[in-house]
């Protein structure tokens, strides 16, 4: 039975996104593409910070830091360094440049429109193989708590987003991530404060998270570490991934993330260089909020996990749930928790009886009792299962799904914006069509947006078949770090770089990143295999380095770009500066 606090909170969160795109909707291709430059730093920073903190920050995170301990945290480390590096190292100077987007800034200063083009496939590569993770991520919500099928929920979540993507545009998707924002900070903080003083007494869990247990002088970490460890799990404060893996994966989503097109364009829709840099530190703000509160959602999750679940006796779902439960209670024994049983149904938490016993079992590799695992969960569902685990109020868990639907389509509507401007703007606008109307545009724009949500949807359903959410969206920085990094980096800082070289440089960390994480997720899935022991996850950073190698050898066996191009690398770096950026072309920053 679905529960009415839920259906109210996803109706109430879903009708306010609604009536922001009706307020906000787009009336000029400015409006559509950079919400008319005239964001309030704050305001974007907000949006921002929703933009970025997608379902694999707010759903798969926590739940990988849960299951992997300390080895999860490379995604913690990983996607907050490459927000620092975006905001401090890239996003200033792509703001002074003036061009919204990652393919129109190649486009320029490579002084090719083949380079363009180049950009515009890697821009659709990395977006599509993140909106997958999204749309996963909407499935798991729709499906565990408003008991409707995977596919259906994402079907619905992506009616929402085509709703105020298509008809506001960038203006629309703005406001209506800070609504966003809103609601998933809440939705992610508020269980966590209640769980932490049920556990700890401590009401801030990142206190809590490092403090002793309720009532005793045992610290929480070090209880979950001998639990763990008796269950034959490696300790939760260390990890079984080399030390060259943990480097890679963090760096890879690092540098990634300065390549991430839809938190570059978010720059754009400031005034000016100066309101972006604010923005940006306003977006690290609250940011730091949801990123400082995962990892005491994760091992609070863990711990309750293991005491509600372990070692239960399982029912049936032939049995008369309540009764049978009492009849165990009646006995002294634990029944499964109705929390399991309900997720239970989505496929996404399974149970084999493999002894016979009709007791559940959750064990590790190096269980000392010789018991073999029967419990198999998925990460994805923790924090959306965590409020109920540890029987908080109704109107908290309804709150916690709507935060989590609030995260995937927040990200997933920054995605098609990317996706719409790659194609009305970069291809038809400034490639194709270049004489063509705003109205043209704009009607492409939308018809393009409404494209990529059919498309994405498509992609979700599909993605019942990949990775935790978190690792899906990996892959997706790991291709922005080999392909998009490279050549921005070096378009920024070395004036030297040509356009053969930009060419060269994202072919190669494209052609290569994808063809390694294709191979060994779908056709040679042994970790053994793995190059050098990089999982697909972490291989984005070595071809980054491939990529930037190649382009500089390109660039420097080919002829030199032109004086107007260098003058204009230079001159970027100088604010405020009103720049011609060719003969005969307008400005380059009307801001």
């Amino acid at each position: 039975m679905v529960d009415p606090w839920t259906v109210f909170w996803v109706i109430l969160t879903f009708s306010i996104y609604i009536i922001i795109a009706i307020r906000s909707r787009a009336g000029s291709t400015d409006d559509f593409y950079v919400a008319g430059h005239d964001v309030h730093p704050i305001v974007n920073g907000m949006a921002t910070a929703a933009d970025w903190m997608s379902a694999a920050s707010f759903l798969s995170m926590a739940g990988l830091i849960a299951f992997m301990g300390y080895g999860g945290s490379v995604y913690l480390m990983g996607w907050t360094g490459g927000y620092v590096l975006l905001a401090l190292l890239l996003a200033p100077f792509l703001r002074e440049f003036g061009k919204f987007t990652v393919p129109d800034f190649v486009g320029d200063r490579y002084y090719s429109s083949l380079a363009r083009v180049i950009a515009v496939i890697c821009a659709l590569f990395v977006s599509f193989t993140y909106i997958a993770g999204q749309m996963k991520g909407v499935g798991v919500a729709f499906s565990g708590f408003l008991g409707v099928p995977f596919n259906v929920g994402i079907m619905i979540g992506m009616a929402i987003v085509f709703f105020y993507a298509v008809l506001g545009g960038m203006k629309g998707i703005t406001y209506t991530q800070v609504a966003q924002y809103v609601v998933l900070i809440f939705a992610y903080t508020v269980p966590a404060i209640f769980i932490s003083l049920m556990i700890t007494g401590n009401p801030v869990p990142q206190l809590g998270f490092v403090g002793n247990i309720s009532g005793t002088e045992t610290s929480m970490l070090d209880n979950l570490n001998t639990v763990v460890k008796d269950l034959g799990f490696t300790e939760y404060t260390s990890t079984t991934k080399s030390q060259l893996d943990v480097f890679c994966i963090t760096a890879a989503l690092m540098f990634g993330t300065a390549g991430l097109p839809h938190v570059i364009i978010r720059f754009f829709t400031v005034k000016s260089a100066q309101a972006a840099r604010v923005s940006a530190g306003w977006a690290l703000i609250f940011i730091a909020l949801l990123y400082t509160t995962a990892p005491a959602v994760a091992a609070f999750a863990r711990m309750n996990f293991i005491d509600t679940v372990n070692d239960a006796t399982y029912i049936s779902d032939s049995e008369n749930y309540e009764q049978r439960a009492a009849e165990i209670l009646a006995a002294n024994g634990k029944p499964v928790p109705e929390w399991y049983k309900s997720w239970e149904s989505t496929g996404l938490l399974s149970y084999e009886d493999k002894n016979g016993d009709g007791i559940m079992q959750y064990r590790g590799p190096n269980a000392a009792d010789g018991i073999a695992n029967e419990l198999e969960p998925n990460r994805d569902i923790f924090v959306l299962a965590n409020p109920q685990i540890a029987q908080l109020p109704n109107w908290v868990i309804g709150l916690v799904v709507a935060g989590g639907l609030a995260a995937a389509l927040s990200t997933a509507a920054g995605l098609l914006m990317v996706i719409s401007s790659a194609i009305s703007h970069d291809l038809c606008k400034r490639t194709f069509m270049p004489a063509m109307s705003d109205a043209r545009e704009m009607l492409i724009a939308r018809l393009a947006a409404a494209g990529a949500v059919l498309a994405a949807g498509a992609l979700g359903i599909f993605a019942t078949s990949l990775p935790f959410v978190a690792q899906v969206v990996a892959f997706a920085f790991g291709l922005a770090a080999a392909s998009l990094f490279p050549i921005i980096f070096l378009g920024i800082f070395w004036k030297r770089m040509n356009r053969e070289g930009a060419i060269a440089a994202m072919l190669t960390g494209l052609v290569s990143t994808f063809s390694y994480i294709y191979y060994f997720k779908f056709v040679n899935t042994d970790p053994s295999n793995w190059w050098f022991g990089v999982s697909p996850e972490g291989i984005g950073f070595v071809f980054m380095w491939v990529a930037l190698t190649v382009g500089i050898i390109v660039a420097l066996a080919t002829k030199a770009p032109p004086a107007h191009i260098q003058n204009l690398v230079e001159d970027i770096r100088v604010p405020g500066q009103r720049r011609i950026h060719g003969p005969g072309d307008t400005e380059m920053n009307p801001s």
